[in-house]
């Protein structure tokens, strides 16, 4: 098993550098097949995201359809995996809300906390949960 790399994620989703782009695919395809295992954080898939709106101006739908089916590999091993998924859809449908925001939504949904204490009034969009300050 090997350890993977934001830029390896945004070099596949992008295309940018076709050489590096198809060499990504390969990867992935063995991924796919089985013959191969990779193991990520949300930390990797966080920046990511930030890296596809802030350089290359994708949008949070556009981004979630990029990397619903990478994250649904099998032989992509990444802690909280279903957590993370339903992060990402939840980061499809706000646009106002960044990803490590839905990511701390939906570890707080998992745990079925439904108050969070930040000042950061993004969390305010949020239905299911209130925003407390200290």
């Amino acid at each position: 098993m090997r350890w993977l790399d934001t830029n390896i994620i945004v070099r596949y989703l992008t295309g940018d550098d076709p050489i590096k782009a198809q060499a990504c695919l390969a990867l992935f395809q063995r991924v796919q097949q089985g013959d191969e295992e990779l193991a990520t954080s949300e930390t990797i898939i966080a920046e990511v995201t930030y890296v596809l709106t802030s350089q290359y101006q994708l949008g949070h739908p556009e981004i979630a359809a990029r990397l619903r089916p990478l994250l649904a590999l099998g032989g992509l091993k990444l802690p909280a995996k279903r957590v993370v998924q339903h992060a990402l859809e939840r980061y499809s449908e706000s646009p106002r809300l960044d990803f490590e925001d839905a990511l701390s939504v939906e570890h707080m949904t998992h745990r079925g906390i439904q108050a969070i204490v930040s000042y950061d009034r993004d969390f305010d969009r949020v239905p299911e949960i209130t925003r407390q300050e200290p």
